[in-house]
């Protein structure tokens, strides 16, 4: 389903849920949720979509992105939580946790599950963005309806100070291999291994790091390495946004992290191509039962 057949009409809805506050190793902090439903009666799938370090919960890309699965059918929403910094495998999977316990009715899993258009039987699927897709792969360690996961500026290493091999390499995390698609763009300078926040990072330590993550590899040259499912990982170049430059922030109008988190890459987000929102959403689409 392409974004000029997404048809079904939506309503907008906000809530709350208790999530890993700063510095905390426990639930202890309430933080917000918004979203959209499909405006007519039925019961639906969910989708949650996590930020990256640093940005706001409604910004730009989360809003597409949850616009884009509301009108797919699904209750679709983004999740605030203490993105303010990035840490190791046990901070990270501490915020997963307070998101994806499903036997606490204050997760955001719980809060979303509990609205009554939502059917989570059918099936969960998320989203995220660098922080958010190391969340969004993680989810599934703590609720087994997951059913797939989409990381913009995925990987198991960002930079040289945070090794997530433990946690993120394929195998070491709940998820298969086979329900992960890795996005990452061809000079990210996280996943990459550029300098923290200087200068480029290098194709062949993104391909590197990809096949680690969903454990598939397609040679030394592929920036497609995409399976038949539509699993695995593409590296965006380029020449493919509209900047010129592929970094982490790829789907931003402007490159290197650095230009507003509210001005999107008109391909990214209109486009239909692998990398773009719409196939990715699509992709997303094809594990629940509507």
């Amino acid at each position: 389903m392409g974004q000029a057949e997404q048809s079904v009409a939506t309503t907008a809805f906000t809530a709350t849920y208790t999530g890993q506050g700063a510095n905390a190793s426990t639930c202890n902090a309430s933080f917000n949720i918004n979203g959209v439903e499909p405006s007519g009666t039925g019961k639906f799938p969910v989708f949650l979509y996590m930020i990256g370090t640093g940005e706001t919960s409604t910004n730009a890309s989360a809003t597409a992105a949850v616009a884009g699965m509301g009108s797919r059918g699904f209750v679709a929403a983004t999740i605030a939580y203490d993105s303010g910094t990035f840490n190791s495998c046990g901070v990270l999977q501490g915020k997963a946790r307070c998101m994806f316990n499903p036997s606490t009715a204050t997760s955001a899993v719980s809060t979303l599950c509990a609205r009554a258009k939502a059917d989570c039987s059918k099936g969960i699927v998320v989203g995220g963005f660098s922080q958010g897709a190391v969340i969004a792969t993680q989810a599934k360690n703590f609720d087994g309806r997951v059913q797939a996961a989409w990381g913009m500026g995925d990987g198991v290493q960002y930079t040289t100070l945070f090794n997530l091999s433990s946690c993120q390499a394929n195998g070491n995390h709940a998820l298969p291999g086979n329900r992960l698609r890795a996005i990452v763009g061809q000079r990210d300078q996280f996943v990459g291994n550029g300098a923290f926040g200087v200068g480029a990072g290098t194709a062949a330590a993104a391909r590197t790091q990809l096949a680690s993550l969903t454990g598939v590899s397609c040679g030394t040259a592929a920036c497609n390495c995409l399976q038949a499912n539509g699993s695995g990982w593409f590296l965006v170049q380029n020449n493919q946004v509209q900047d010129g430059a592929a970094d982490h922030c790829f789907m931003r109008a402007t490159g290197d992290c650095n230009g507003s988190q509210n001005s999107l890459d008109a391909g990214w987000a209109a486009g239909g191509d692998a990398w773009q929102l719409n196939a990715n959403l699509d992709w997303l689409s094809g594990f629940v039962t509507h």
